[in-house]
């Protein structure tokens, strides 16, 4: 399954290979550059396609991770009372993001920043998409960061929406950084850094409520 969001031009690569294949053929093979510019095109498309893959998923249990990738911090304010958690998305990773928690969308910002490399701290100045939802254990928070490559965030949902846990809130093209921000009292964390998430399917901490 193809996510909602993939770029236009991603469907022209394709296309042109099989213009550049057939040509090829019909000219009798007197330019073997489109031969080989064919089949370029067409190894190409596999890992680009990849990239925009949105397979189906069933929630697991307690709250699930907003993102497929690597677990950069599991971090305790005990002055605010909250989780601060960080998972890095690689371009091998799903890039469809989903509500770890049922509940409604309180607030959706698109705020304009930079596009530092997302597995720097100074990241959490980029680009960014943030949406907070009102669920079962409070407030929670959602940050969609845009990275070096990743320079666009395509959200899926608006505000008041009602949301199903593990339900699809958004893309970031080609991957970067999902930070969630939970009430800490609320919470006992599951996971610890280093370790590989997928969205909507792993369970990343148990409700404590």
């Amino acid at each position: 399954m193809i996510a909602k969001g993939i770029p236009w031009w991603l469907f022209l690569v394709p296309i042109f290979s099989v213009i550049s294949l057939v040509l090829s053929i019909v000219i009798n093979n007197s330019q073997p550059l489109l031969f080989i510019m064919g089949i370029g095109l067409f190894i190409l498309s596999f890992p680009l396609f990849l990239f925009f893959r949105d397979p189906v998923r069933r929630p697991a249990s307690g709250l699930v991770s907003p993102a497929d990738g690597k677990v950069m911090f599991v971090e305790k304010n005990e002055e605010l009372g909250i989780w601060h958690i960080a998972i890095f998305m690689s371009p091998l990773n799903v890039h469809v993001n989903r509500a770890p928690l049922a509940g409604r969308v309180v607030k959706i910002d698109h705020i304009k920043g930079g596009f530092k490399p997302a597995f720097n701290k100074e990241s959490e100045h980029n680009e960014r998409v943030i949406t907070v939802l009102a669920t079962r254990i409070g407030k929670v928070k959602i940050i969609q960061i845009a990275g070096i490559v990743a320079r666009r965030i395509v959200p899926y949902i608006t505000e008041r929406q009602r949301l199903l846990k593990g339900e699809k809130i958004g893309m970031i093209r080609f991957g970067s950084r999902v930070d969630l921000y939970l009430p800490s009292d609320k919470l006992i964390p599951e996971i610890v850094p280093g370790q590989k998430v997928r969205a909507g399917i792993d369970t990343i901490g148990i409700l404590a409520d």
